[in-house]
């Protein structure tokens, strides 16, 4: 109902156009009631028409204001018409290159025939959960508009896609399930379900799809996939329903069409190995694929597509095997195609001469019989013949060519449709899932209403599904418009809308057209002239039905959309789609399973709808659709559903499940029929949009009231319409009333709601007109004042303009004059002073050159007289250096005359000692201790010989292992290494075997895939194996072949070695002969510092007996340099200067007691034990413990008196003590005061532990050479260990128990000089005397170990280089020939006959045998005894493992048991230096002690002089004061913080045990709450964590450290992870703390670390308290990782709780007032739109909480002491992801784009740039990124003419082309007076922006959306603390108090 008022002079409409459908023009009158013809003008054409209006309905329609254009939802315009839709589509589509569009509930969409950047993950983020009312149309929203109704009220959804062929409804449907995929998935990307769901759609668009004239990619099926829900919104499964497959395509195709897809793509990949069978060539070979003469797609490969169709049966789980079945079955249709049939040639035989013959060798018969594995024979006969059965017989009866052929191809389209519903199938038996599903989202894809020249059987059942679904669709919608007015309780009246029911029942109803097409299906002889005939008579009355005028074969069908006259020939074949059961027989007998199943009885007819694997409840019945069934033969009663029939009920079950769900609707528009991208062809897309339903929505919502507005959108908008006094700002809808009351007189016209204004048809256009009529006459009025104003000001203006220039004339005359004065008195100046300095310039010129020359002359003469006194003092220096010169060369000529004398009188000396020695060798004495214990070792010799030959056979049975041994040979190292790397190959071949079995078990349907694919592995790994054994089997005899190679090599170095070691053994033995003598030297010392021990001891009793008394000490307790109070001993100062501070380095295992003292108890006992068997055993043990002592904890037992140094604190425990009672027990007058102690070092002490490390380091070296020598030494040292093992183990037990008894001995008396030393006077400086003597014949002995220890180097390194030069580098080779056994033989020999001889003499020789005797076990004692103390030094690498490798040849040999004497003095050196280190640190830790115990009791007496004072007892003064002096001096141990009383300075640590760890994490970790850490300093628990961390340091405890540093990092991802119970803002407030805490942590890690780099801004006491023992840098990448993940957990919560505050704050917030934008006319699509009206806050309050929420943050961080570089990181971030949500919501929003709000958005964006000034953030980046919503704005505001391309391309650099395009094509004017957008303009700037950026990548061009996942990366730079350690308290807040400070 329209006003008669709109139509006058100037109003816009519509007229039709044959070319244009409708075309504009002008009105050129008013038009009056009554009035017949209207005068109008065409806008393009500007032509004068006259329009005929026979009545005032027939009016052309009126046009929208040009505010309505281009609106995102059609039913929000005023004016709702045909025209109007069609322009709107047509303005969106081709000049706004937008292809959705709103029209009430459905979603028109329009191909572009273009690839469009619009469906991207970051599209469907954006639409995910956000109201698609407000954001563009897109098939995204309408599939969030489903999953949100599913989700909210848990109802089932169905999205009906429906259109035409080429409208894109497959794209659609699949870009639907892929929103689904993604959004029901568990992540962002498709999971398996997902990704099935997806790979279901290349195979149905192969074998479902094919080219036609009108889409390269056309549906030829229709199909409905459900997709199965959790309660959880996660995607279980899915199935899929398909619908009337053509599958008359199968064996013909119309011109420039194809077959489907799946027959090309096959043919492409013919060369593949896989496909090589199938027996495939060209299509244009085949005649089933060349009736189109189309075989190619312009960019389509379609062999890359078949590689897809492949991927996407796997993905499905179909496998191999069964896709060569399927892939033989579609090549087997392809040479049935070509099977020739012909006519018989004429014969005398019965049968007839027209009957179809087909050769025996038809190369597509055999073809066709080999892929389906059937019987050639059978198959030739019964596809020329037919089997008809009678009552008593079966005949066989020949078929005609016509009747063959026709035969033939319903064999074919029946094994195609087969194998497709087979394929369907299986994709829904690996889609559906057995979990019950909570809800479903139906996809239907279904052919819309089509129409052509020639309508046959399948255009009439695809217009009978759009009628019925046309049905569902008219109720649905109605159903909507009127709830809508029920929920708004307005009055309205019921709306009459087409029902299409009576065209539904013409086609289905009883006696219906599918009922008469069935009952002539029955009859025998039916044909489809009958079955017209019928129809004609019993239909003829039916007003949808039509007899053709000029046809007796067809009839005329009147369908919602168009009126189809469809051709009857061939409907009756179709409809039964007849098989000959003889031919289903045949392919029932394969010898192919698949073909088999498919075609044996009872499971040939599959039908079409029952391809999903289980219907939905909502189903009614199950319909069995059997396309392709058994036709019965000729006289068979037996009868089939026929097409038609199944589709109708396939029908019904569709549409009973669509009324059972919420019905979602896509229209899908084809814009041309040349398929040019972005073409409007107004004709074509004018049928579609009556067709699909469009424009009866469009009439169903004009019947009603189709403009809705809510009140305050009016309010803003038409307020201007009211007068000021009627304006009522608190109440909106009586302000409403009052302006329409006095506008629209009918009431009728509009309806008061509950939120919202109804109006009818055009109304809104009224309002507009009257809105603009006072706008107008507003700015007329403004302009006449305004224009007023501006004359009067020009006026003005030029007046005083006159006066000013006089004023300006006047002065400029008079400064002329003025300046011409200036000028001529500066002349004469200037001219003056010009004189005066060129007389001045010249005079110093002169000057400067007299001064010059005098200078010259003056210095010359100096120079002079300089140069003779030098030569006088030159030649004086040369006299002197001559003179001296020849005196040295003098002196040097007589020194080397004497030394020369010298060097030839020793030579002479020498050569007679050896003589003398060389004589005494061949003695018989010499000759008797040589064999000395020969005979039995001889003797030990055979018996080992023997048992070596009896395990002869033993050993050559373990030969393989020993090879395998000795792989590791030079030449052998390389194969060795590859059979390593061959053998975890076949190790992971088999895991990877074992997983893939266990797969199998899961997944049933690809067992022979995996099963074929482990054969093959395991036969690889097979041969790959047998290859490595032939190479072992090589290498075994390379081996053998060297071990005789080397035998040799051994028998010729044996000899050689015996005499170097002969020689190396004597002078091993004169070397002891001096050492000897240094160590009696030793004992004599040690004797007389005995005695003068037991004279202390006894000075000590004498004094005790006296009295009692106390002894104050004035001794630091942890001085380094301090001494024992009250002794006097003087420790000397062994080079203690040097040593190192570290802590650790006392801590040291401590694992014997001082040897030295067991010399010398020894010597004074007279009991020297028998140590020369105990010297193996302890080795061992060494080596033993050496390896446990990195393993085992430190242990503490204080009865143990040999124990380890863990357990040296209770001992020293025990010494303070002693000690302490010691002095209790002092009687006597107060002591005197004792001068200061001299200084005690522990210098030596370090130095050995410095050269230990060394020694390790050496080792660390040799152990590397080392390895080649033991690898070849180690089958032979077997051997020998074994026998040598008992022996050792039972000399050990007994050597332990003798030197545990000597340690305790030792200990006794090193407590009893101890004391003495505590308490005695006199004799304190012997003492030391002695001790300094002690430590220097100490030194002296280190030095000359240090050069034996050089001497052995020596001569090992030439042994070994002789073994290198004579026997290829094997040392152990010496003796392994046997060489050495010969001569123990000889010398046996001529023992026997010195024996004899010495028989003859023993009278006289047994005196000097026993003296001899005596001699040598002198020697061996002390030998051995030299063995047995230096073998326990460990970590001494390179010489002792050279000496163990020499040990082990030796030990090899059975005649050389003994160990050399070259080893033997190289052990006692090295126990040596061990001794000296154990007694050092023994003596540093009691003095330790001693200075504690002192300490306590100083403090003890301090106490006991305050009570004496405070009872009035007068102490000695001056003693008080010298003690108070005492304590002030104290200090803290080495690497310590000093520590002054009474003020207390601690050392930055808090000790804790280890039981009280996990206490500790709990209350400082996971029970600490954000609100009481915001009370304490700012990182505390960062502070406290790191100084318990320096105490587990400071202990060297490596085990702690590690633990803490473990459960700390544990703890802080513990407490960080989101809960549920948790809200969001208490876990930023969480992340926030255990963040900064975590950064701060990570820099007092770098701080105290010890690195330099990190001790730039230190104090000298942060510096001290650096780390000593720990390198942390491990823990500190471990850490940095952490704080990473807590700053991305952060960034994501804090983005979750921004996110709903966006859009309200940045864009629908407006702050100017007064600035009004456009209102959303859209209307409310669907009832998933909760109402939130009363609870959500507005745009205003949505501002305010942002921004509140936004300082709580940067006042939280910068509480809790974040760093500044993470803050700005983190509100850079943040910011980012605002401006880009806000961004991708603003390219979205039609609404949003115009110039108001662009202003109103910049006014938002300055706010929070002043928020981040004023929050000192302003240069944390935060400014940069909001760039692009700053230039979104300023474009929206910005002149939008074609002189401002340039400025908008300048000014827009941080937009891509296409989100500027996208802005300006969603710009819509607000007003009139505002133009829009010219298309050009819009093509200008993007032709501008391509040239400009050429450099810009294709996709960053293209991308429309910001991506909001993007991360900054994050860093975490440096920053050290100022607060120190020591300054740090832990309040009781966080129950600490078992933490101690140090």
């Amino acid at each position: 109902m329209i006003s008669d008022e709109l139509y006058c002079k100037g109003a816009r409409v519509w007229i039709p156009d044959p070319h244009d459908v409708w075309i504009g023009a002008t009105l050129l009158e008013d038009w009056k009631p009554g009035q017949t013809t209207l005068s109008l003008e065409t806008e393009e054409s500007l032509q004068e028409r006259v329009v005929k209006v026979p009545s005032k309905d027939k009016l052309p329609p009126l046009r929208n204001p040009d505010i309505l254009i281009g609106e995102n939802d059609l039913t929000s315009m005023s004016y709702l018409n045909e025209p109007e839709v069609l322009y709107n589509l047509q303005v969106r589509f081709a000049d706004r290159n937008c292809i959705y569009t709103y029209c009430g509930i459905v979603l028109v969409a329009i191909n572009p025939y273009d690839d469009l950047p619009i469906y991207g993950n970051e599209i469907v983020q954006a639409y995910n959960g956000q109201d698609s009312n407000n954001l563009d149309p897109h098939i995204y929203a309408v599939a969030e508009e489903a999953f949100k109704q599913m989700s909210r009220f848990e109802q089932n959804q169905s999205i009906i896609v429906s259109g035409e062929s080429g409208a894109g409804k497959t794209v659609s449907a699949k870009y639907a399930m892929r929103y689904f995929a993604i959004v029901g998935g568990s992540s962002h990307d498709e999971t398996q379900v997902e990704k099935k769901v997806l790979a279901s759609n290349p195979i149905m668009e192969a074998i479902g799809n094919a080219k036609t004239t009108r889409n390269d990619n056309s549906s030829r099926f229709g199909k409905y996939i459900e997709i199965d829900f959790k309660k959880d919104l996660k995607i279980i499964g899915a199935q899929m329903r398909t619908y009337l497959l053509e599958k008359s395509r199968v064996v013909f195709q119309a011109a420039d069409e194809r077959n489907y897809h799946i027959f090309y793509q096959l043919c492409a990949s013919r060369d593949c190995e896989e496909l090589s069978q199938l027996q495939l060539s060209e299509p244009e070979d085949f005649i089933y694929l060349n009736h189109g003469e189309c075989t190619e797609i312009d960019s389509v490969d379609d062999a890359k597509e078949f590689g897809s169709t492949k991927s996407a049966l796997e993905i499905l789980g179909i496998n191999e095997s069964t896709q060569l079945d399927i892939f033989k079955i579609f090549a087997a249709v392809l040479h049935l195609g070509n099977v020739a049939l012909t006519e018989r040639s004429g014969d005398a035989s019965k049968i007839p001469s027209d009957s179809a013959w087909c050769e025996q060798d038809d190369v597509g018969l055999k073809a066709f019989c080999s892929l389906l594995c059937i019987d050639e024979e059978q198959t030739n006969r019964w596809l020329c013949n037919r089997q008809i059965q009678t009552v008593g017989e079966t005949l066989t009866k020949p078929l005609t060519v016509a009747q063959a052929s026709f035969s033939r191809d319903a064999l074919a389209k029946h094994i195609y449709a087969a194998t497709f519903q087979y394929i369907v199938k299986q994709i829904n038996k690996s889609l559906i899932c057995k979990e019950k599903s909570n809800s479903f989202i139906g996809v239907l894809d279904i052919y819309g209403f089509e129409t052509f020249e020639i309508n046959s059987f399948e255009q009439f059942c695809i217009n009978y599904a759009n009628e019925k679904l046309q049905q569902q669709f008219n109720l649905h919608v109605f159903k909507l418009e009127q709830e809508e007015y029920v929920k708004e309780q307005i009055e309205w009246s019921m709306i009459d809308f087409y029902d299409n029911q009576p065209c539904i029942d013409l086609i289905e109803a009883k006696l219906g057209i599918l009922d008469l097409l069935d009952e002539e299906c029955k009859v025998p002889n039916g044909s489809d002239g009958n079955w017209c005939t019928k129809m004609y008579d019993r239909l003829s009355k039916q007003k949808h039905f039509q007899k053709p005028k000029t046809s007796r074969t067809a009839f005329i069908i009147d369908h919602f959309a168009d009126r189809v006259q469809y051709e009857t020939e061939g409907f009756l074949d179709k409809n039964r789609d007849a098989v000959l059961e003889t031919q289903m027989k045949v392919l029932g007998a394969s010898k192919i399973k698949l073909v088999s199943d498919l075609f044996a009885d009872g499971a040939e007819g599959e039908p079409p709808a029952a391809g999903a694997a289980g219907k939905k409840k909502s189903a009614v019945g199950k319909v069995q659709v059997r396309p392709g069934q058994k036709q019965p033969t000729g006289g068979s009663k037996a009868s089939k559903q026929t097409v038609g029939s199944q589709f109708r009920g396939s029908l019904t079950s569709l549409m009973t499940t669509l009324f059972s769900t919420t019905p979602h609707y896509v229209r899908c528009i084809k814009p041309n029929d040349e398929k040019a991208a972005f073409t409007f062809d107004a004709k074509r897309a004018v049928q579609q949009l009556r067709a699909c339903g469009v424009l009866e929505t469009i009439r169903i919502s004009a019947a009603g009231y189709p403009s809705r507005w809510t009140y305050p959108e009016f309010y803003q908008r038409y307020r201007v319409l009211c007068k000021q006094k009627k304006i009522k700002r608190n109440n909106h809808r009586q302000t409403c009333e009052m302006v329409l009351d006095g506008l629209i007189n009918d009431p009728d016209k509009y309806q008061f709601g509950k939120t919202k204004i109804f109006f009818r048809a055009g109304q809104v256009a009224y309002m507009e007109k009257l809105r603009n009529d006072k706008l107008q006459a507003c700015g007329i009025m403004i302009q006449k004042h305004v224009k007023g104003w501006i004359h009067k000001k020009k006026y003005m203006a030029i007046r005083k303009s006159t006066t000013l220039l006089q004023t300006f004339a006047r002065g400029y005359l008079a400064r002329k004059k003025a300046q011409f004065l200036r000028e001529t008195r500066a002349a004469i100046n200037i001219q003056r002073v010009f004189r005066g300095f060129s007389c001045r310039k010249i005079y110093n010129r002169q000057l400067r050159a007299v001064v010059l020359i005098q200078s010259l002359a003056r210095g010359t003469l100096a120079r002079r007289r300089y140069q003779v006194l030098l030569r006088d003092v030159k030649a004086t220096v040369i006299q002197k250096q001559v003179r001296c010169w020849l005196e040295v060369k003098r002196y040097r000529r007589v020194v080397r005359g004497i030394v020369l004398i010298q060097s030839h009188y020793r030579r002479r000396k020498a050569r007679r000692l050896f003589k003398i020695l060389k004589i005494e060798a061949k003695s018989v004495d010499h000759i008797k201790k040589v064999n000395m214990g020969l005979e039995n070792k001889i003797i030990e010799l055979q018996q080992k010989i023997e048992e070596m030959k009896k395990n002869k056979k033993d050993f050559d049975n373990d030969r393989v292992k020993l090879v395998n041994l000795q792989k590791d040979l030079e030449k052998l190292r390389g194969s060795e290494e590859g059979l390593k790397v061959a053998s975890n190959k076949i190790t992971d071949l088999e895991e990877t075997i074992a997983r893939l079995t266990a797969e199998l078990a899961q997944e049933r349907e690809e067992k022979q895939d995996l099963i074929s694919e482990k054969s093959l592995l395991q036969s690889t790994s097979q041969e790959k194996q047998h290859e490595l054994e032939d190479a072992n089997l090589a290498q075994a005899e390379q081996i053998s072949r060297l071990e005789q190679e080397m035998a040799e090599m051994k028998s010729k170095m044996q000899a050689e070695m015996n005499l170097r070691l002969d020689q190396e053994r004597k002078q091993v033995i004169q070397e002891m002969s001096v050492e000897r003598e240094h160590h009696q030297r030793l004992v004599k010392e040690h004797g007389r510092l005995q005695q003068r021990m037991e004279n202390l001891l006894e000075e000590r009793d004498s004094k005790m007996s006296s009295g009692h008394r106390r002894h104050p000490s004035d001794v630091s307790s942890v001085s380094i340099d301090s001494s024992v109070p009250d002794s006097g001993i003087n420790f000397p100062d062994d080079g203690r200067q040097n040593a190192e501070s570290d802590y650790d380095s006392l801590r040291r295992p401590k694992k014997f007691q001082s040897p030295l003292a067991i010399k010398e108890s020894d010597q004074q006992q007279g009991n020297a034990p028998d140590l020369s068997k105990d010297q193996p055993r302890l080795a061992v043990e060494s080596d033993r413990k050496d390896e446990e002592k990195s393993d085992e904890p430190k242990r503490r037992d204080e009865t143990q008196p040999a124990k380890e140094m863990g357990g040296e604190g209770d001992q020293q425990a025990d010494e303070k003590e002693t000690i302490a009672d010691d002095n209790e027990t002092v009687s006597g007058d107060p002591a005197p005061e004792e001068p200061k102690p001299a200084p005690m070092d522990i210098g030596m002490m370090l130095k050995l532990q410095n050269r230990i490390r060394d020694l390790e380091k050496e080792r660390s070296h040799m152990l590397k050479e080392k390895e080649n020598i033991e690898k070849r030494a180690r089958s032979e040292s077997q051997y020998s260990a074994s026998r040598s093992g008992n022996y050792h183990i039972a000399v050990d037990s007994q050597k332990l128990t003798e030197l545990e008894m000597e340690n305790i001995r030792l200990k006794e008396s090193l407590e009893r000089l101890q004391k003495a030393v505590a308490i005695g006077e006199g004799g304190n400086g012997e003492i030391s005397n002695q001790f300094a003597a002690l430590n220097d014949e100490l030194a002296r002995r280190r030095e000359e170990c240090i050069q034996l220890k050089s001497v052995l180097a020596s001569r090992a390194k030439d042994a070994i280089e002789t073994a290198k030069q004579n026997y290829g580098g094997h040392a152990e080779i010496l003796n392994e020939d046997g060489e050495l056994a010969s001569a123990y033989q000889t010398l046996k020999d001529v023992n026997k006959m010195l024996e004899k001889q010495m028989e003859q003499e023993s009278a006289t020789y047994r005196k000097k045998e026993a003296e001899l005797r005596a001699q040598i076990e002198d020697l061996k004692l002390e030998n051995d005894r030299q063995q047995d103390l230096i073998g326990q030094l460990n970590k001494v690498a390179s010489i002792q493992e050279a000496l163990v490798s020499a040990a082990s040849a030796e030990s090899a040999d059975p005649q050389n048991l003994s160990m050399s004497p070259e080893q033997a003095m190289q052990n006692a050196l090295q126990f040596e230096i061990q001794r000296l280190m154990s007694e050092n640190l023994d003596l540093r830790e009691k003095c330790d002690h001693l200075e504690e115990k002192v300490r306590k009791l100083k403090k003890a007496v301090k106490i006991y002089a305050n009570r004496l004072k405070e009872s009035g007892v007068a102490g000695d003064d001056s003693k008080e004061k010298h003690e108070d002096e005492a304590e002030d001096e104290e200090e803290v141990e080495m690497g310590g913080t000093i520590r002054q009383q009474p003020t207390k300075q601690y050392m930055g640590m808090l000790e804790y045990k280890k039981e009280e760890e996990a206490t500790l994490i709990r209350h400082i970790i996971t029970d600490l709450k954000p609100r009481v850490a915001i009370t304490l300093i700012p990182t505390l628990p960062a502070y406290a964590l790191f100084m318990c961390l320096r105490h587990t340091d400071y202990l060297n405890e490596d085990a702690r450290c590690k633990s803490l540093l473990t459960n700390v990092i544990n703890g802080i991802k513990k407490v960080s992870k989101p809960l549920p119970h948790k809200s969001q803002q208490d876990d930023i407030e969480c992340l926030i703390l255990w963040l900064s805490n975590t950064c701060r942590f990570l820099h007092l890690l770098k701080q105290y670390s010890g690195e330099k780099a990190f001790q730039m801004e230190n104090t000298e006491m942060q510096n001290s308290h650096s780390l000593r023992n720990f390198d942390l840098s491990e823990y500190r990448a471990i850490l940095n990782d952490l704080a990473v993940w807590l700053y991305q957990g952060l960034i994501k919560s804090a983005k979750e709780l921004v996110h709903p505050l966006i859009v309200g704050a940045m864009l629908e917030y407006e702050g100017i007032q007064g600035l009004s934008s456009k209102p959303s006319l859209s209307r409310q699509r669907s009832s998933s739109i909760l109402d939130v009206s009363n609870t959500s806050p507005t745009p205003e309050q949505t501002f305010e909480n942002l921004v509140k929420l936004l300082s709580s943050w940067v006042n939280l961080m910068r509480t809790h002491g974040f760093d500044t570089p993470v803050v700005n990181q983190f509100f850079k971030q943040i910011f980012y992801f605002i401006v880009a949500h806000a961004t991708n919501n603003l390219l979205l929003r039609k609404d949003m784009c115009n110039w108001s709000k662009g202003m109103q958005v910049r006014y938002n964006l300055s706010n929070l740039e002043q928020w981040l000034r004023d929050n000192r953030l302003h240069e944390c980046g935060a400014v940069e990124v909001m760039e692009p919503l700053i230039q979104a704005s300023q474009l929206l505001q910005a002149r939008k003419m074609v002189e401002d391309v340039d400025s908008i391309c300048e000014m827009c650099g941080q937009l891509s082309v296409a989100q500027i395009i996208k802005i300006l094509n969603l710009y819509t004017p607000v007003d009139e007076y505002e133009e829009r957008v010219p298309i050009s303009f819009i093509r200008k700037i993007q032709h501008t922006l391509k040239e400009k950026r050429k450099a810009e990548t294709s996709a960053g061009s293209q991308a429309l959306l910001i991506d909001t996942k993007h991360f900054f990366s994050v860093t975490f730079p440096y920053c050290p603390s100022s607060i120190g350690l020591e300054s740090i308290d832990i309040p009781s807040v966080l129950k600490l108090g078992f933490l101690v400070k140090i």
